[in-house]
């Protein structure tokens, strides 16, 4: 059976092709115009010889070509590998290397790094510059010259449900990237259980605040309400954060996904300023701190903010929590229709309520595998479940809550030590802004834990106190010995801690 993802943009443009579908800055484009735009842009790719299974990376901001490019790549039956904008020339040949990508689509901005990046990957043969500025390197491409001379598909290519789409890597915050392989079956399934479950109204409008090249921010932030003809905002940089309220009032944004500091800068805001037209805020990419939920309810009593979980490899929605009915602060929600959960040991066996192990999802959201990493692909799904390497449990009445990531636990003289539990303690002494937590080696416990901690403006912490407040309200073994001041926790660009970062501060 013929399957594509592209099959989402035809029916919204056969339906209302005057209908705005994204808004960026003074930029309007239609449902119309960007289906044309992707057919062109497929055309010209067909024309480079670039056929069916081709790879080819994608590295742009929150920028409507990038949405043309990712639905053309699908017209021409081309696999898109969306790529972090953050990147160095190194670590772009990496990618550009690693997925076997022919060929790369860049912002005008990102041609110095992207350039160098490329010489490192020889089989990248095109580079095609959107913004302006091809040319001024030997051998590039006009993004908007090729779409304005491509030829449109006009019948959608014949991929299969299980045909990859797109190869999306995952943050590598404990190693390297690896490119998951989310297929046409992955993603539309994703789409259509998050359009049930989080209530998409054709008059909404989602803004988009994370780079694109993010798997929550996409699904939910553009596939979503393409899916049911809605418009996305796309913002192309939360810095001044002043920007993101004017997109959120002058443009009348009525859901938000985001992730976790969003959410805290909005619970910052000062009184008087209101946000009228948001129904809905979703949190996902990373834990919630339950501090952060407890400020946003006391500064917006009536917006709803829920919770939802899913990694890169599960397209990546597996669970929210319900928009309507009782959702539990902490927990992550219930799986989303069609797809389950599993709370297992290390040898794979399931273990009853209230017992904590690893979360393990199954559905037809679980990703193909790993690019050219069977190995990698054979331990983390194993009997068509993927094991995701984060630890929790699931409650009496069927929701799952998150402790932390199996490879951040630590072993305390044999006991287990988790984290986020240690983090959420400190999120509640006064004057904290951030924190972070991560296990040193000692030669008498095996490990023992050390927090990083971000003071709020103008704030002087009291390290002896903030001790005394955690041991009030942790056992022993779980409280840091020391307490480290940072301006900033690391994070990277989906706003993830970098705790790989932490562990170099910490030698």
């Amino acid at each position: 059976m013929s399957l594509n993802l592209s099959i989402l943009l035809r029916e919204g443009a056969a339906r209302h092709p005057e209908k705005l579908a994204l808004i960026a800055g003074e930029d309007r484009v239609t449902y119309g115009e960007l289906e044309r735009r992707a057919a062109r842009f497929a055309g010209a790719l067909i024309s480079l010889g670039l056929g069916r299974g081709s790879h080819v990376a994608l590295m742009m901001p929150n920028v409507p070509e990038f949405t043309v490019a990712y639905f053309g790549c699908q017209l021409a039956g081309v696999v898109a590998v969306p790529l972090n904008v953050m990147l160095k020339a190194a670590e772009v040949g990496y990618h550009l290397g690693d997925s076997d990508a022919v060929a790369l689509v860049l912002w005008h901005t990102l041609v110095g790094e992207a350039f160098a990046g490329a010489r490192d990957a020889p089989g990248c043969r095109h580079l095609i510059v959107a913004g302006g500025g091809a040319g001024e390197h030997e051998g590039t491409l006009s993004f908007d010259a090729l779409v304005d001379a491509g030829a449109a598909v006009a019948e959608l290519p014949d991929t299969n449900p299980d045909d990859t789409a797109v190869i999306l890597y995952t943050s590598g915050t404990t190693g390297r990237s690896k490119g998951a392989m989310l297929t046409h079956g992955n993603l539309l399934s994703n789409v259509r259980s998050c359009f049930t479950c989080l209530d998409f109204q054709d008059d909404d409008r989602l803004l988009v605040l994370l780079p694109q090249f993010h798997s929550f921010m996409f699904t939910v932030g553009t596939l979503c309400p393409l899916l049911k003809g809605a418009s996305v905002v796309l913002v192309k940089s939360i810095s001044p954060f002043k920007h993101v309220l004017d997109d959120i009032i002058h443009r009348r944004a009525t859901m938000l996904p985001a992730v976790p500091p969003i959410h805290r800068a909005l619970a910052g805001l000062p009184a008087g300023v209101e946000l009228p037209s948001l129904r809905l805020c979703i949190s996902g990419g990373a834990p919630l701190p339950l501090e952060v939920l407890r400020q946003f309810h006391a500064r917006f009593p009536k917006l709803p903010l829920i919770e939802g979980y899913g990694p890169t490899e599960s397209s990546p929605v597996a669970t929210v929590n319900p928009i309507r009915g009782t959702p539990k602060a902490g927990s992550v929600g219930v799986p989303i229709p069609g797809v389950e959960l599993s709370i297992r040991d290390d040898s794979g066996g399931e273990l009853p309520v209230g017992t904590t192990g690893e979360l393990c999802i199954r559905g037809p959201n679980v990703m193909r595998g790993y690019w050219n990493q069977p190995e990698e692909t054979a331990l983390v799904i194993r009997g068509a479940w993927l094991y995701t390497g984060d630890i929790g449990h699931r409650d009496t009445d069927g929701f799952y809550y998150i402790t932390d990531r199996k490879k951040d636990m630590l072993l305390v003289n044999g006991i287990n030590v988790y984290p986020r539990e240690v983090e959420e303690v400190i999120h509640r002494f006064p004057g904290v802004k951030d924190a972070a937590v991560i296990g040193v080696p000692d030669a008498r416990r095996g490990e023992q834990p050390l927090a990083f901690v971000v003071a709020a403006e103008g704030v002087t912490l009291d390290e002896k106190a903030l001790h005394d407040f955690v041991r009030e309200k942790l056992a022993d073994y779980k409280v840091p010995r020391h307490f480290r001041r940072l301006p900033a926790l690391p994070r990277n660009a989906t706003g993830k801690v970098l705790k790989t970062a932490l562990r170099e501060m910490a030698k």
